[in-house]
């Protein structure tokens, strides 16, 4: 019987997490990468912390060479090849040697497509310059390290506020670089709810990084090399520019081929990777699987998708059973000093899907509080008012906001309820949680907010302006806000002199903790009016106004 000739356009994540796969499936299979670069297999997402020297050798971020991938697993590899077509009658792709442009052809029984995706190239003038970079490859990050370390980049201007360009700009800080971060959107970090980035883009100028939103660059100037960036508002001054505004996925040599592919060009798949050819599959950035929630399309360009991907399609390909379930955005960043994680839905996504979301903002000590390093926890938890489904959760932190991403993640994934949350056995001991964990705390600040115990101003709602009209009180332990009026909790048992039933009072403390609990001591006592502010001093800016 014939072996079975498994052709991989791709390498990096996907199609060696395939290729390896398929090889300890079937070891008789006949499985074979060709790939444009030279490298088969290296950490993306690791090249922002290589340019920061947290990773100090080029060599630490490429996981295999062909040659001991092959070794490894007994996979042909063939770099410096790039697919140009593929014929499905035929069943055979043609490919062109990048160095000789020899063409070869090249036949199969089954295809996995894991050609990527490669960074956008926006259209503006002197994006050809010395000193603009790019971050997508081991070689784009050692030319920018190279370029810090010999010693002329003073100011860098990072165009992009996503993951890499964020992650790129906290590694340049650290190095000395002063930099600056452009956004053409209303704000960074996609797949937050705008008032968390709104907070993080506070505590980057307080780190020295000044994110510019809504600042659309139209070219990038100097005589030879990069001097200034003009924006629509102005030019600023940088010795280089690190473009980081995307990716595209790189389906150009699909065309007229039949196979489906989605507007922004990528390939449609079902829920075994399968594409409208049942011989093909796609896995990785180029391939648009659909989201858990939902069970819409969503392109999901990450590391961890693409590893779950390509094994999946290897065994399928290897004649075993499986389906993905499909991805809810999870993802995390480190930033100088603060640490953002989000997984599932934004309330404004939980909205437009038709969700009646609720969401609450809190902040919770994320370890025993006379812990040495405790810290604290910003998180914003979405669910279903009716069914009290988890939707979503948002998490700003110096600690281990990855735990809390995971968690929500896993719960999400597994159709909790928040009752279903509310009272898991997590684990516990002063340098590491809470006696109620973290998580488990914002699950019931929300159940209390769904069931009306809890009556709220929300950051967002606050900005827009439903606090006016309100007497704002500061709960703080020690007095925090000018002009306000202070309330000692500790003394309130009973109506307090000086403030009516029906007032509308606006309780503040520093985290949101003791105006709760002023505010279930005043209900009692009959005040009819009381709102708490979400998220307390430590999250909000308060209006000069209201206070």
């Amino acid at each position: 019987m014939k072996n079975k000739r498994i052709l991989i356009i791709g390498g990096v994540a996907a199609g060696t997490k395939t290729a390896a796969k398929l090889k300890r499936e079937d070891r008789s299979a006949e499985v074979t990468i060709i790939t444009k670069g030279k490298d088969i297999s290296y950490a993306g997402c690791g090249l922002p912390y290589y340019v920061g020297d947290v990773i100090h050798r080029k060599e630490q971020l490429i996981v295999n060479t062909p040659e001991s991938f092959s070794g490894l697993t007994g996979v042909k590899v063939l770099t410096g090849m790039e697919a140009v077509s593929v014929n499905r009658e035929l069943k055979s792709i043609e490919a062109v040697s990048v160095e000789t442009g020899e063409r070869r052809t090249f036949e199969y029984d089954n295809l996995v497509i894991a050609s990527g995706a490669s960074p956008v190239r926006p259209p503006i003038d002197g994006i050809d310059l010395p000193g603009v970079y790019f971050m997508r490859t081991p070689d784009d990050a050692a030319a920018l390290k190279d370029a810090v370390e010999e010693g002329g980049m003073k100011r860098a201007v990072v165009v992009g506020g996503g993951y890499i360009g964020l992650e790129t700009a906290e590694n340049l800080a650290a190095r000395g670089v002063r930099v600056s971060v452009l956004e053409m959107a209303d704000h960074i970090l996609p797949g937050f709810d705008p008032e968390m980035a709104s907070y993080v883009e506070r505590h980057l100028a307080d780190k020295g990084i000044m994110a510019f939103t809504r600042t659309k660059v139209t070219g990038i100037l100097g005589n030879g090399r990069v001097e200034k960036v003009q924006t629509e508002k102005r030019a600023m001054k940088a010795d280089a520019v690190i473009l980081s505004v995307g990716i595209k996925a790189n389906t150009g040599f699909l065309e007229g081929t039949g196979i489906e592919r989605m507007p922004d060009q990528t390939i449609k798949v079902d829920r075994q990777m399968k594409t409208n050819d049942p011989d093909i599959y796609a896995v990785g950035d180029c391939a648009c699987v659909v989201n858990l929630i939902t069970g819409y399309a969503q392109w999901s360009p990450m590391g961890s998708s693409a590893n779950i991907e390509g094994r999946l399609a290897a065994r399928l390909i290897a004649g075993k059973d499986g389906s993905y379930g499909g991805v809810i955005g999870t993802a995390v960043c480190r930033l100088p000093d603060l640490n953002a994680g989000r997984t599932g839905m934004t309330e404004l996504q939980a909205e437009k899907a038709g969700f009646d979301a609720v969401s609450v903002i809190g902040v919770v000590d994320d370890k025993a509080h006379y812990y040495p390093d405790a810290s604290f926890f910003i998180m914003k938890m979405t669910a279903d008012r009716d069914t009290k489904r988890l939707l979503g959760v948002q998490v700003l932190g110096k600690g281990a906001v990855d735990k809390i991403t995971d968690i929500a993640a896993t719960a999400i994934s597994f159709n909790a309820g928040l009752d279903q949350t509310a009272n898991l056995d997590l684990a516990y001991a002063p340098p590491f949680s809470t006696a109620i964990h973290p998580f488990e705390h914002m699950v019931n600040i929300l159940l209390n907010k769904m069931e009306g115990e809890f009556e709220t101003i929300t950051p967002a709602g606050y900005m827009d302006g439903e606090a006016a009209g309100y007497r704002v009180i500061d709960v703080s332990l020690q007095p925090s806000i000018e002009g306000a009026d202070y309330v000692n909790l500790s003394a309130v048992s009973g109506i307090m002199t000086g403030f009516g039933l029906d007032e509308k009072l606006l309780l503040v403390c520093a985290k949101g903790k003791r105006a709760y609990m002023l505010q279930n001591r005043l209900k009692y006592y009959g005040y009819r009016h009381t709102k708490v502010l979400e998220g307390g001093l430590t999250f909000n800016e308060l209006k000069r106004e209201v206070s």
